[in-house]
């Protein structure tokens, strides 16, 4: 049974990814439900043969009766363990099937969210859905299919005797005011504890991220403090919740164990006047134990079902937009580029960083981007690449809206290497091919072209080396070459560089410049922000952005004069959109 939420709680949109998945689920769950009723009736067989073997084989004294019952129990208990094995294996199932179904959405969504916000968000959402996951599949779950069927049970123990009847539902109900306590007194604090511990591991999970810095200027021991803190805060929240759930449910074991002593007594005095036979005593005592069992474990299992409660309305949270339809596919970009009124201000700023950007690149053209720090150039970046979406404005790729291309499709055609360059746990030509299939001839174009075939050859096992995590394996300026390998892999339409000579020396700045020839060559549209002009006077076009200036575009060499002049730009120059 899925977990459901309730009004209080966030509901996932009719149409989100979690909610088809669920209904795709439905008849996984009704199976289940099924099965959960069958194995219920089949656990009355136990005290069925109980009372038939007291009250029939013994005063009968018939060998040929016990053995009858006997291979009819038999078969019943093997029936009984199929269908457990069934049940798991399909809440298994589930669990797994919804797991491999919604993690590339998550892992998608984390991606763009990451880009969007231009740092690193923590995978929680995939963490959740592991714990949704373990819930299917484990005893939790099982408990509480089982619990529904607690009446049948408590029906035949009135059959068997009205007192045995009143008992159970006495004993029920004491079970279940502890699980109502249980949640009670544990809620809180488990929603408290899980967020602190949360907040704990995106903490060291950023110190993992910035390890170098961390490590270099002695802020290990800071670090290490305020984790402590913040993961110490989370522990007691849950240690506490933790004792509060452990009490209650060794007093709901101890009521358990209680009442089917009471129910053997209660069956024993009935038995003496008269009114129950020992069969039906020694038969309440088992059904009382089977009635009472799905509440004790519900109780047992009570954290790993608030846990995965509140995991399931996270990830509701995470996944209420419903997925765009990829666009119709559009033909194969040329790289015209077009930038019109094109404005950005970063979330919870006052003022935009980006306003009325307008510029036009043909196919081949080149651009630079200059400027003082904070004037919106790695913005600007990713804005042409479309990690983020404008606040006004648009960029068009031959003539077609960037919102109009199918990411995917139009990424085999986009080069961008970032500022922060990121390779990842694998060999260099896994990373050239961006972890793609691995076409060998496009890997060492890619290479050849951005000057690293002859560095990538002198590493120990070339294209095969593995690079390590990060990359770490390598020094800054080879990750930045590859990198560029990358970007250039596949005969890319348009390239964005964003300062990608910042680690390079002599030859790497030389390889740089060839590249840079390369694409114009294959006419490829370069952006680039740089600030040696050993690339700059490569450019066709220069792209100036100032603090409280408009910005200047248009030909290398008249901006380049412009901005020299002594008196302030006034006006865009450059090409009309």
């Amino acid at each position: 049974m899925t977990p459901q939420t309730t009004s209080a709680d966030a509901k996932p949109d009719a149409a989100s990814p979690l909610i088809r998945a669920r209904g795709k689920m439905s008849g996984g769950i009704r199976a289940a439900v099924i099965f959960s009723c069958v194995i219920n009736l089949l656990m009355l067989a136990a005290p069925i043969y109980s009372l038939q073997v007291f009250d029939r084989v013994l005063t009968s004294q018939s060998v040929d009766t016990l053995l009858f019952l006997t291979l009819i129990i038999i078969v019943a208990l093997a029936a009984l363990g199929g269908l457990e094995i069934a049940r798991g294996r399909i809440l298994s199932e589930l669990g797994c099937w919804l797991e491999r179904t919604l993690s590339p959405v998550l892992l998608e969504r984390l991606i763009g969210a990451s880009a969007a916000k231009g740092e690193a968000l923590p995978v929680q959402g995939l963490r959740d859905l592991e714990q949704v996951r373990g819930f299917l599949s484990g005893p939790a779950l099982k408990a509480l299919l089982d619990a529904p069927w607690t009446p049948i049970f408590v029906i035949v123990m009135f059959m068997l005797h009205p007192l045995l009847g009143v008992l159970t539902i006495f004993g029920g109900a004491v079970l279940l005011a502890l699980a109502y306590l249980n949640d009670k007194r544990t809620q809180s604090r488990l929603n408290s504890g899980n967020a602190k511990t949360r907040q704990a591991m995106t903490l060291a999970e950023a110190a993992c991220v910035n390890a170098d810095a961390v490590a270099a200027m002695g802020m290990t021991p800071n670090v290490s403090n305020r984790w402590r803190q913040f993961n110490a805060d989370g522990l007691a929240d849950l240690q506490a919740a933790g004792n509060a759930g452990g009490n209650v449910a060794s007093l709901s074991k101890f009521m358990r164990m209680s009442l089917q002593i009471c129910s053997l007594g209660l069956g024993a005095w009935l038995v003496l006047q008269g009114q129950l036979s020992a069969g039906g005593m020694l038969a309440g005592s088992i059904l009382l134990g089977r009635a009472m069992a799905p509440i004790d474990q519900a109780i047992g299992s009570w954290r790993s079902a608030v846990g995965a409660r509140a995991a399931y309305t996270r990830l509701g949270e995470i996944l209420s937009a419903p997925i765009d339809e990829p666009p119709m596919p559009l033909p194969e970009p040329e790289g015209r580029l077009e930038v019109n009124g094109l404005s950005y201000a970063h979330p919870g700023a006052k003022d935009a960083v980006l306003r009325n950007l307008d510029f036009t690149l043909e196919p081949g053209d080149s651009l630079a981007i200059v400027g003082p720090t904070a004037t919106g150039k790695t913005t600007l970046a990713r804005l042409l690449v479309g990690s983020l979406t404008p606040l006004a404005g648009e960029v068009r790729i031959d003539g077609a809206n960037i919102k109009q291309w199918d990411r995917n499709a139009l990424g085999k055609h986009i080069g961008y290497l970032p500022q922060d360059v990121e390779l990842f746990a694998g060999t260099v030509k896994e990373n050239i091919a961006r972890l793609g299939e691995v076409d060998a001839d496009l890997v060492v174009e890619a290479a050849q072209r951005a000057g690293a075939h002859d560095l990538i050859l002198a590493l120990d096992d070339g294209y095969e080396t593995d690079i390590g995590q990060g990359g770490a394996a390598l020094s800054g300026g080879q990750r930045q070459r590859i990198a560029l390998a990358r970007a250039l892999y596949g005969n890319p339409k348009i390239v964005v560089l964003d300062e990608p000579n910042a680690n390079l020396d002599n030859a790497g700045d030389q390889a740089l410049i060839k590249a840079m020839q390369a694409m114009a060559a294959a006419k490829i549209t370069a952006i680039i922000i740089a600030h040696r002009p050993s690339v700059l006077k490569h450019i066709d076009y220069s792209l100036v952005l100032q603090p409280d200036a408009v910005p200047a575009f248009g030909p290398r060499e008249e901006i380049f004069k412009t901005i020299s002049a002594p008196a302030p730009v006034a006006q865009v120059v450059g090409r009309a959109s």
